[in-house]
């Protein structure tokens, strides 16, 4: 039976939730608060008792209404079964299309238009809509995820088609002459099981070490790189293996034309491996299986092959269609056949692209810079990519002003298949967002606002998803909402956190991802988090000093972290069962850098003035840079003027010293904070 809330018919009365409560207290529906629930056929019945038309009503004909109500509500309540069994029927035939009826819609679409595709009035979708807990008026867009769960309870099957692509409308791309075509390098996404040896594979590959200085044994961003190979350059992304971030892989599979699959030869084929499986095979791209850790005693070469056979990968060797190279990263070994067969199979596949036309590429990763601004990693795809180029991404549009290659050298231009990190953007892209060379600056505007406006349609209904109390709905026993909103350092961290907390999902908790940006939390974010119940995860990034204090006012939780396992586990352990956490951080004050001192023995000492609580000697501190984390670990020294002290107030000034660390600068802000243990009760 579907359920309204009192605020949502409140509403819809056009009443305030507390008037509402007021003029139906004497209906005994054991209404506690505007969170708590009616049915369908009490809420019609309250509508109809408060929506007769206005004239002059005595107080006897007022109690004649609710006796009858209160009649018609025992009358719902002994047909309850029977109601139930009709209504459920009802569900199935209430379109006029039909069960099985299939509609086509675009990957979003109105209300309105949605009802009549399905041969229903507006008020009966809006209806379905409520239930889920989207807050959509007829002329709102929703997407083709919801759309199609609200046509299914009418009996009618959803079928999403492409859309016309504003690309189409601005006649961005084209279909190449097979005459124009060149030989381009082959792209190649090396995908793996947590701890099976992705990364290490391409350092042994390109001779290099990117593992150190990872918080958490994870690559935290999408990159790319170019090797030569025997003369010819092969491209690889540089796609991270952990399970959380099974979104970017998979957008990487899109771009890529071969997959090296790494199955740790000790271990075997495991859950990730299966995705990343799945996700070459969605691309249709060639998989490649490097059979890592070779040297190690309990290698098993044949179980592998068999749990490649129980996942549609027939090794050659054993009568399939399958490369499979046993490898050793750590000891490079079979490094040499692995690109062999890399070679080979990107000739096989006759890789070819034009790079005389305006180019298009694909947004590989992107992040905010203080220095340089908006940064982004293209890998273009079509044409030649040039510094002075007028270029369109999703809503970012700007000139190139300055490319950078894989090795941070600045090059003036890249042609297919080439990986380059470019500035100029007038924002932060999203990572996959295709880049498109336009003629000029006018046409990148209005291609990127009329993006922006579609955007705004959208966030009209998505904040409106749910703005539902939590702790009340607990309290209930009823369905959980956790609305959460995710600031981060990059666009690859904000994707990884994304997926990973939307698989949290349970029947008796809803996590629903309602915003998200790149760069520190700021007071406009914890406003949003306020009107909708939401938590704010940072991940390397912090909130300024006004977003705390909003924060504060308006009793917003603020998590962050600098390792993606720990966010994860701190949601999962709140969804199961909402339980406090044994360590908290208490945050103690906020210094700024005034100016830095290089000392005798080469460590930098900063001149700091506290602008907020204190800092003391022994607490932990952190180092940001535009809110973002660049180093967190403890003060080495704390003096007042040749003194050793223990704290320093708010208004007083210092030096400061920090643990290992000495690129230090003037503006960073120094946040001191304590870690302390909380009984549970």
């Amino acid at each position: 039976m579907t359920k309204i809330r009192i605020y949502e018919l409140a509403k819809e009365l056009k009443l305030s939730s507390k008037d509402l409560m007021k003029k139906i207290e004497d209906l005994e529906l054991n209404i506690n608060s505007h969170m708590s629930s009616i049915s369908s056929e009490e809420a019609e019945m309250i509508k109809e008792l408060l929506t007769e038309s206005p004239k002059e009503v005595v107080i006897d004909e007022v109690e004649l209404i609710e006796e009858e109500f209160e009649e018609k509500l025992k009358n719902t309540s002994k047909n309850k079964k029977k109601k139930k069994t009709k209504h459920s029927n009802k569900n199935n035939e209430e379109s006029i299309k039909g069960d099985g009826f299939i509609i086509e819609i675009e990957n979003n679409i109105i209300v309105r238009e949605l009802a009549e595709k399905i041969g229903v009035n507006s008020s009966q979708v809006i209806s379905k809509l409520i239930s889920l807990g989207v807050m959509a008026t007829q002329n709102e867009m929703i997407d083709a995820d919801i759309a199609a769960i609200v046509a299914d309870e009418f009996g009618v099957k959803v079928k999403v088609v492409e859309s016309k692509e504003e690309e189409d409308e601005f006649e961005l791309d084209f279909e190449d002459k097979p005459e124009d075509l060149q030989p381009r390098p082959p792209v190649i996404t090396v995908m793996g099981h947590v701890d099976h040896g992705k990364t290490s594979l391409l350092d042994a590959i390109r001779d290099t070490n990117v593992t150190k200085g990872e918080a958490g044994g994870i690559t935290q961003h999408i990159g790319a790189s170019t090797v030569n190979i025997n003369g010819k350059k092969v491209v690889f992304l540089d796609t991270p293996g952990h399970e959380a971030f099974t979104a970017m892989r998979a957008r990487g599979a899109q771009v890529t034309d071969i997959a090296i699959l790494v199955v740790a030869a000790d271990d075997g084929v495991m859950p990730q491996t299966i995705e990343a499986i799945a996700h070459a095979k969605a691309a249709n791209v060639p998989i490649i299986v490097a059979i890592n850790k070779i040297d190690k005693p309990t290698a098993n070469l044949d179980r592998i092959k068999q749990d490649l056979v129980e996942h549609g990968l027939v090794p050659e060797d054993w009568g399939g269609d399958t490369i499979t190279v046993p490898v050793s990263a750590k000891n490079k070994i079979g490094i040499d056949d692995l690109l062999e067969m890399v070679l080979l199979v990107a000739e096989m596949q006759e890789l070819k692209a034009n790079p005389n036309r305006k180019a298009v590429g694909t947004i590989i990763e992107a992040q905010l810079d203080k220095g340089k601004g908006p940064v982004a990693t293209v890998l273009v795809q079509k044409g030649t990519l040039k510094i002075g180029d007028i270029v369109v991404t999703g809503t970012a549009s700007g000139r190139i002003r300055a490319m950078f290659d894989d090795k941070g050298k600045k090059v003036k231009k890249a042609t297919p298949s080439i990986p380059v990190m470019i500035l100029g953007l007038s924002e932060v892209p999203n990572s996959g967002d295709l880049l498109h060379v336009v003629d000029d600056e006018k046409t990148a505007r209005q291609i990127a606002e009329s993006r922006k406006d579609q955007l705004r349609e959208q966030m009209k209904s998505t904040y409106k998803v749910s703005l539902d109390d939590l702790f009340e709905r607990i309290k209930e026993g009823e369905v959980k909402d956790l609305n959460i909103i995710i600031k981060a350092d990059g666009r690859g961290s904000i994707e990884a956190l994304a997926h990973s907390l939307e698989k949290l999902d349970t029947e008796e908790v809803r996590i629903s991802i309602i915003h998200s940006g790149v760069g520190g939390i700021t007071e406009s974010d914890i406003m949003l988090a306020s009107a909708s119940n939401a938590i704010v995860i940072g991940f390397n990034v912090r909130p300024n000093l006004n977003a705390i204090d909003v924060a504060k006012k308006e009793e917003v939780d603020i998590r962050t972290y600098r390792v993606i396992y720990e966010a994860i586990e701190d949601i999962q352990a709140a969804v199961k069962g909402m339980h406090a956490p044994k360590i908290v951080e208490e945050v103690l004050g906020r210094c700024e850098v005034r100016a830095t001192f290089r000392l005798p023995n080469g460590n930098t000492i900063a001149g700091i003035y506290v602008l907020d609580g204190k800092i003391t000697r022994n607490s932990k501190i952190r180092l940001l840079r535009n809110d973002v984390v660049i180093y967190d670990g403890s003060v080495s020294s704390l003096k007042r003027f040749k003194d050793d002290v223990r704290e320093v107030m708010a208004g007083y000034e210092a030096g400061l010293g920090l643990e290992n660390y000495n690129d230090i600068k003037e503006g960073d802000l120094l946040e001191a904070y304590i870690l302390k243990e909380v009984e549970n009760k």
